[in-house]
């Protein structure tokens, strides 16, 4: 994979590798559903992040986060739930056929299930969003290459009962630390888009069950 372009045969590649994972989860009900946008800012691709309201109530404000939220019954599916959502949050309207797959749903503390909605929003300009102040204090990318570097990668060991539990990975450097599950949901993703460049070291069977 080219970093500097992602390449149409780039995407014809992830969206047949997404398509079993899409048909298994995309009608199965969840409890939120969240927007992965790739997209290229002056030219390079990156993944945008908004960095949640500190006025939200509960225990996700100030969080980094792909915009998205709960499954709504009038909801169609998860990959409306994600689109809805961030139309909501930032203004951003995406087509569904920019949408590439659903990746490997994740689970919260609260064993929630959370789904990832890969999308192609394109060039963007982040002047151009319009976040909703009462969910979103900050919206910025990261590149691909920033993320890929790994002086830019963390992990974090976790114990449980005096032994080792499992492994979650951080990607840092950037405006703020990326984190908990949206550090998942990027890891899954850089798994997708670049096999050959990125080593995932995430070891966590309570997040990932299906």
């Amino acid at each position: 994979m080219q970093l500097d372009c992602l390449s149409a045969e780039d995407e014809r590649r992830c969206r047949q590798l997404l398509a079993r994972t899409t048909a298994r989860f995309r009608a199965r009900p969840a409890a939120a559903a969240v927007l992965v946008p790739l997209c290229l800012v002056r030219g390079v691709p990156a993944l945008l992040y908004t960095l949640r309201s500190s006025r939200l109530a509960g225990r996700h404000q100030g969080d980094v986060s792909f915009p998205g939220g709960k499954c709504d019954p009038t909801d169609q599916d998860v990959v409306h739930t994600a689109l809805r959502e961030t139309q909501e949050e930032l203004g951003l309207a995406v087509p569904e056929e920019h949408v590439w797959g659903i990746l490997r749903p994740v689970h919260d503390t609260r064993k929630a299930t959370v789904v990832p909605v890969l999308a192609s929003v394109g060039p963007l300009d982040l002047q151009s969003l319009k976040p909703n102040p009462k969910e979103v204090d900050e919206v910025f990318v990261l590149p691909l290459t920033h993320l890929l570097q790994t002086q830019n990668q963390g992990y974090t060991h976790f114990c449980k009962d005096g032994h080792f539990g499992y492994t979650l990975p951080v990607f840092l450097h950037g405006p703020h630390r990326v984190w908990g599950l949206t550090a998942v949901v990027t890891d899954f993703t850089l798994q997708l888009l670049a096999p050959g460049t990125y080593q995932s070291h995430l070891t966590s069977p309570e997040l990932l069950r299906g």
